[in-house]
């Protein structure tokens, strides 16, 4: 087996290097080879430089804010040589005990070991100096396993009492499995950071030089009005968004801890108990299998063919075999196949693991491709920005100096040389905070982290949804999903399974369990052979009551039904002594176990997929004459028809077999580590027919991925028949003409095939049978060559390599290993197909609510820019002014991402087809609604600016009053209208763009707050924010503007759209017109 996993394949490189391990297929392609710097469609194996490029090219102002939940390339450099000094750390400690125990030596007999004050006659640093560094003459000393066990009164085979007074106890002398974990970013550190955002910091210098300049020329009293607002408005803005980026930065701290959260088995007064890793003490017996981590450091007590992958401590990806020669376990590596028991003997911060963890336990961020893409659009806006009040600043100043700057008494501002300096420096901080103000609307710094938001809403809820998100960018790209190829056993069905038929002794029984027929030789051998080829167990209390089965609900099954045969699992387990095991395999379908008797005698039981087993077996025990009998053609015809109608019925078949073997051949020693067992020349005892129903509810679940244009496929393990059956049961089969091939295929059949023919069948395959994880892994890349996004779910360690290969990897909570779970990027909590629907609503949820986000700002951006620059170019004066501006900026950046990104998913999203990767971010519906709100609130704006104090009969007030009420009566009109487009922006393909508004109260809460702060702004504080009080009518007068956005909206959306997007009409146009100047002229 060894070189099965030479080189742990299955296990997940770290993302970031990751890149040249993933296929070179599909859209991966361009990493390389892409247009631009934030063309990149998947992020999951990105390689650094490409990560590097596109933050190079991103125009930034704030790089702490737009960055925060990106990945930190110089972090993870650091986080390199960190554990490169932790190993080395730990390699010079095994070194230095080593040169001190040999120093100890005095004529071959140590130095006794002190024995410490407490419980125990060990102490933790004792314990260290064994297992931590690998001290096998010192474990000797101390008895080997059974003397450690003693040390720390723990029962190699019941495990530790684990009561509370005994848990106590051990956590006093040995600590707990719990390291210490790096704070957090404090509040204060995301103002810090606020802070830093360049737009402000030059706001803020124009404050504090209005400041000073006003009072000196108006006094204390009035003077400190003008900078006073400006910094006022600075710092709400500076203290909202560190509000809005601290609450996101506990839900991503509290997501992460609920990852780390692993649950296991470990044996405790007999009966295996399923605990969090951080319950764990010294002293536990805890029970390994393949792809189970190792959760603390320990001494193996016994295993068979135990290999542990040890890279992710010591670097090397070689597997280590584990047997009496080398007992040591280290925390945090991953067991590669085999099986065993532990005693642990170091926890916490006691072990390598924890040192590791203590120092790399903060979070780094990751990318998730909205997010690089929204970077390119924030700095393509950036730039028409900084462009635009460039321009604003370049005009404003000239107007002003030539004097075409006037006063509201209509006199010009600037006169050369009767204007004090004062004055002059003051009007051009002004016209420079205007333009500063331009910028901060203009550059959409809020844009990358409205991405942020969402996901970290999204991985909120989806937490109640039962689905646990490893990575980010799975929860977008679950939107683009084209295809879910499903596991069957425990996610389409329920798994619980209990044996409904089987044959014994050459012939059925019925009802199964009734073994009044049967003969005690074939009962004594069936008993024999579930109860030592088991992998699970059964505890009987010990005053009574009903008994406690464990293991995979496979096994349980098994074990049920041969306790109601009447077996006594330990009774018959001490009766024999195993020598060797071969664990089930995924591959071959099948496990084993070589036992030999009280009389030296040598029996090998087989169990596994009823088929393989059958085709092994060349006997089969009679119970009529209670004998063997040789297997003939009619009654390999009479089981495999007993296979076949017991498939057809949905049942998943096992048989059981065994056969004697030769003492004398049995390899020893170190040959026996590779023995592999006879699997020829098989007696069969039994075939069961193991009933696992269907979901409640899976066919609908089904039928509405099949509608949202996703297709569902099953693989699995389990017989064709079987396969077919359930499959017709979950409507992934549509009907009896549907289930033959290509659609319903056997994993053999598959991977026999061509690469070419592979790309062929793949888009047609919807059922699986006797698939191997291997077959997984062909159809997950043959698919990906076609194009689609492919998400697989997995449970077993040998899954790891498809999890790995897909676009997103579902493990399974349940019945998942770690291995597998670290390979994938969702865990699905209650491993439910169901489960996997809503993550792909949420998954399209996210999408649809950053597009929501991009319509409102973009049509806030163009309005606010049209209106200033128009206004400034024509009449040297800007009607929204740099506090206002600022106001606006908050509703459109902080509040607006808030508002919009938190739209819970709906029905409505699950009616239209997959969103492609390459598909534009602003769709023609999207410029269509934003462009026809834009230029409405630029027009009837602009109208009010020049023809505002006609139209309101202002004529007659004086010249100041009358542009205060028009100004302020624009920037009161102007927000309005961003309030009810918000609205507009909730459906903009929907004409009811109320409909599910009552369930968002976050919605609700912020548009409500923003309409008091408004009132309060416009009515309350005119000083700072340059407003005067509007009457009743023009209130009404804001509200009407605003109010027409709605009718407007709903017209709009009667519009038709062409389906292809602007860009790329925009684009063959360029292309066209540039090949036609190429062309050599006749």
């Amino acid at each position: 087996m060894s070189n099965i996993f030479k080189g742990s394949p299955y296990r997940r490189p770290n993302d970031v290097e990751a890149g040249s391990s993933r296929s070179t297929h599909s859209d991966d392609k361009d990493h390389e080879f892409s247009a631009g710097p934030f063309d990149i469609t998947s992020t999951k194996n990105a390689p650094i430089h490409r990560l590097r490029r596109w933050r190079q090219a991103a125009l930034v102002l704030n790089a702490s804010r737009r960055f925060r939940y990106t990945l930190d390339l110089k972090k993870e450099e650091e986080k390199k040589q960190i554990l490169g000094k932790i190993r080395a750390h730990a390699q010079a400690i095994r070194a230095a005990y080593l040169f001190k125990q040999a120093g100890e030596r005095v004529n071959g007999a140590s130095i006794p070991h002190p024995t410490p004050p407490g419980d125990f006659a060990i102490g933790p640093e004792q314990l260290a100096s064994v297992t931590r560094d690998h001290n096998f003459s010192a474990l000797e000393e101390y008895g080997g396993v059974d003397g450690l066990s003693e040390l720390l009164k723990t029962n190699l085979e019941k495990g530790i009492r684990g009561d509370d007074p005994d848990l106590l106890k051990r956590r006093n002398a040995f600590g707990s499995n719990t390291y210490p974990r790096k704070k957090g970013r404090s509040f204060w550190r995301f103002v810090w950071e606020a802070c830093q955002d360049l737009t402000l910091v030059i706001l803020m210098v124009a404050a504090v030089a209005s400041l000073a300049l006003g009072i000196k020329t108006e006094g204390p009293k009035e003077g400190w009005y003008d900078g006073g607002s400006i910094a006022f408005a600075v710092m709400l803005v500076i203290v909202v968004t560190a509000i809005s980026d601290y609450k996101q930065s506990l839900q991503f701290q509290k997501l992460d801890d609920e990852k780390r959260n692993i649950h296991l088995e470990v044996v405790r007064g007999g009966r295996r108990v399923d605990i969090s890793i951080y319950d764990i003490v010294v002293g536990d017996v805890v029970p390994l299998n393949i792809g189970d981590q190792v959760p603390a450091d320990g001494i193996l007590i016994s295993g068979h063919s135990l290999a542990i992958d040890e890279s992710s401590m010591t670097g090397e990806s070689d597997i280590v075999h584990k047997d009496a020669k080398q007992p040591f376990l280290m925390s945090g590596c991953k067991v590669a196949d085999g099986s065993g028991t532990m005693l642990v003997t170091g926890v916490g911060i006691n072990t390598e693991w924890g040192l590791l963890m203590a120092n790399l336990s903060e979070d780094t961020g990751e990318e998730t491709p909205l997010q690089v893409r929204l970077n390119g659009v924030a700095t393509f806006i950036g730039f028409a920005g900084l462009s635009v009040a460039f321009a604003v600043l370049v005009v404003l100043v000239a107007r002003y100096f030539t004097g075409h700057t006037k006063d509201p008494s209509g006199r010009p501002q600037f006169i050369a040389g009767k204007t004090s300096a004062g004055d002059a420096v003051d009007d051009v901080i002004k016209i420079i905070t205007v333009a500063v103000t331009i910028v901060v609307v203009a550059v959409p710094e809020g844009l990358p982290l409205a991405v942020t938001l969402t996901l970290a809403y999204s991985m909120k809820k989806m937490m109640a949804d039962k689905a646990l998100v490893r990575r980010l960018s799975a929860c977008e790209t679950m939107g683009s999903a084209t295809t879910i190829c499903s596991d069957k056993t425990g996610t389409l069905t329920l798994n619980q399974m209990t044996v409904v038929e089987a044959y014994v002794g050459g012939r059925k029984i019925d009802p199964p369990e009734n073994s009044s027929g049967l003969p005690d030789t074939i009962t004594s051998l069936l008993k024999e052979g579930i109860a030592v080829n088991a992998n699970g167990s059964v505890f009987t209390p010990e005053g009574g009551g009903d008994m406690e089965v464990s293991g995979s609900p496979t096994e349980k099954a098994i074990l049920y039904w041969a306790i109601k045969l009447g077996m006594n699992f330990d009774a018959v387990r001490s009766g024999s002594s195993i020598i060797h095991v071969f664990p089930f395999n995924s591959e071959k379908k099948r496990g084993g176990v070589a036992i030999r008797l009280p009389d030296s005698k040598v029996r090998i039981h087989w169990k596994g997929a009823a088929e393989i087993v059958l085709a092994a077996c060349a006997w089969y025990l009679d119970s009529n004459n209670d004998g063997i009998v040789a297997m003939d053609e009619e009654k390999v015809a009479f089981f495999e028809k007993a296979i076949e109608n017991m498939a057809a019925a949905s049942l998943r078949c096992i048989a059981i077999a065994y056969r004697s073997y030769e003492s004398e051949k049995v390899p020893t020693n170190e040959d026996l580590s590779r023995w592999a067992l006879p699997e020829d020349d098989l007696v069969l005892l039994a075939i069961v027919g193991i009933k696992d129903p269907c979901r409640p509810g899976v066919k609908d679940s089904v039928q509405l991925c099949q509608r949202a244009g996703v297709k569902v496929r099953m693989l699995t393990g389990d017989n064709i028949k079987t396969a077919r059956a359930i499959a017709l049961e979950c409507g992934i089969l549509q009907s009896e003409e549907d289930a033959s091939e290509p659609n319903l295929i056997e994993g053999k059949v598959f991977r026999d095939l061509s690469d070419s023919e592979r790309e062929d069948v793949a888009e047609k395959i919807s059922v699986m049978g006797r698939s191997s994880p291997n077959d997984k892994l062909l159809l997950v890349q043959a698919l990906r060559k076609r194009g689609h996004v492919v998400a697989v779910t997995g449970d077993g360690t040998n899954d790891a390599p498809a999890l790995h290969e897909a676009d997103i990897g579902l493990a399974m909570g349940i019945q998942g290993t770690e291995v597998a779970k670290e390979n994938s990027d969702i865990i699905i909590l209650d491993d439910n197909f169901a489960s996997v629907v809503k993550v792909v609503r949420w998954g399209r949820s996210v999408y649809a609510n950053i597009q929501k986000f991009i319509q409102f700002q973009l049509t806030v951006n163009v309005a606010a820019l049209v209106i200033n620059v128009v206004a400034a170019i024509s009449s040297g004066d800007v009607p929204l002014n740099a506090v206002q501006l600022l106001w606006v900026n908050l509703i459109m950046d902080t509040l607006g991402a808030l508002a919009l990104a938190t739209e819970p998913p709906t029905d409505h999203l699950m009616h239209r087809p997959p969103v492609g990767r390459r598909e534009s971010l602003i769709t023609n519906i999207m410029w269509r609604n934003l462009l026809i709100q834009a230029i409405y609130q630029v027009s009837v704006l602009l109208v009010l600016n020049f023809q505002g104090k006609k139209i309101l009969h202002l004529n007659h007030e004086s010249t100041e009053h009358s542009s205060k009420v028009k100004n302020t009566l624009i920037f009161n009109a102007f927000v309005l209208c961003q309030l009810f487009n918000e609205f507009n922006a909730r459906k903009p393909d929907e004409m009811n763009i109320f409909k599910g508004l009552g369930r968002n109260y976050l919605f609700i809460g912020i548009v409500a707050i923003t309409v008091i702060l408004q009132v309060i702004i416009v009515e309350f504080l005119g000083k700072f924010a340059k407003t005067v009080q509007l009457s009743w009518k023009l209130w009404l007068i804001s509200i009407a503007i605003g109010v027409v956005s709605w009718p407007l909206a709903f017209l709009a959306k009667l519009i038709p759209v062409p389906k292809t997007p602007v860009s790329k009409i925009l684009s063959r146009m360029f292309c066209g017109r540039k090949n036609r100047s190429s062309q050599p002229k006749a």
